[in-house]
């Protein structure tokens, strides 16, 4: 037998009634601010509602003039034309028996994608954000690459028109080339069939029987890792002690090879251009 449910006490009626009442009192306060904003906003004494409603006539006339000139009229007939051709040749497309299976393929794909793209984002996170810093590192030389890539697009322009006249003028020999190309590879498209048909029976053979050994040796392979992970960490450390030693030796050497460089640099132009100031003796002196 059910319950009858108790009556609310005094207490709780007053509650909710002051309640409703602040609630009331919050939306016609609202409703009064807005009621405000339109009449200040459309206030003839003050100038701002006759000119809202100027701009508002002006910027509805100009509309109407740019829709009604004729590029624009002719821009909106190929724009519906567009619709209705991708319209009429996709409604097909949807009907068609072979959109069933491919969207079974997509929906499969999609589900079987899913857990892979989940588990790689943080990877392809990070890998974003250090491509962005390299790129951003890299910003200096961006200039030099553009630079040298218009200059390759440059000199291999004439070589792509000098290709493209030949080409053209050769027009029948490479048109009686792809007649005798089709001519002997279609009796051939037969055997390739039968051929590829065979390849994968015996893929398929060879993949069933290598699979499971390969699996042992995945097996083994990734225990005896396991079992060798302290000498591979041994290693790295080592490998990893190395290259701190090595790098103040390498930044010694590569100091000492730009000051002989630049040397180099100011004798040859001192050497190639003599005269360019009498009585000036250049000497650098490597540290």
């Amino acid at each position: 037998m059910a319950t009858i449910p108790s009556l609310p006490s005094r207490d709780e009626v007053l509650r909710m009634a002051r309640s409703t009442t602040d609630i009331t009192g919050q939306l016609l306060d609202t409703a009064g601010n807005i009621t405000r904003i339109a009449i200040n906003t459309l206030d003839p004494r003050d100038g701002s509602g006759p000119e809202l409603l100027r701009v508002l006539r002006q910027t509805t006339a100009e509309l109407a003039e740019a829709s009604a000139s004729p590029q624009a009229q002719d821009a909106f007939y190929r724009i519906v034309d567009t619709l209705t051709r991708l319209g009429t040749s996709g409604a097909p497309l949807a009907v068609h028996p072979v959109s069933e299976p491919a969207q079974a393929l997509l929906a499969a794909l999609g589900d079987s994608l899913l857990p892979v793209l989940d588990a790689v984002e943080p990877a392809v996170e990070e890998v974003a954000a250090a491509l962005g810093e390299l790129a951003e590192a890299m910003s200096p030389l961006l200039p030099a690459a553009a630079g040298v890539a218009a200059g390759t697009a440059l000199a291999l322009t004439p070589v792509i028109r000098a290709a493209a006249d030949v080409l053209r003028d050769s027009s029948p020999e490479l048109r009686r080339i792809a007649d005798a190309l089709t001519a002997a590879v279609t009796p051939l498209m037969a055997l390739q069939v039968a051929l590829a048909e065979r390849a994968a029976a015996a893929g398929a053979g060879i993949a069933r029987a290598t699979l499971p050994p390969l699996a042992d040796l995945t097996e083994a392979a990734a225990a005896t890792t396991k079992a060798a992970r302290p000498v591979l960490l041994a290693g790295e450390e080592l490998l990893v002690s190395g290259l701190e030693h090595l790098q103040p030796l390498l930044l010694t050497s590569a100091t000492h090879a730009g000051r002989m460089a630049r040397a180099a640099a100011v004798r040859m132009s001192a050497a190639v251009s003599p005269a360019a100031d009498q009585g000036v003796v250049v000497a650098v002196i490597p540290a």
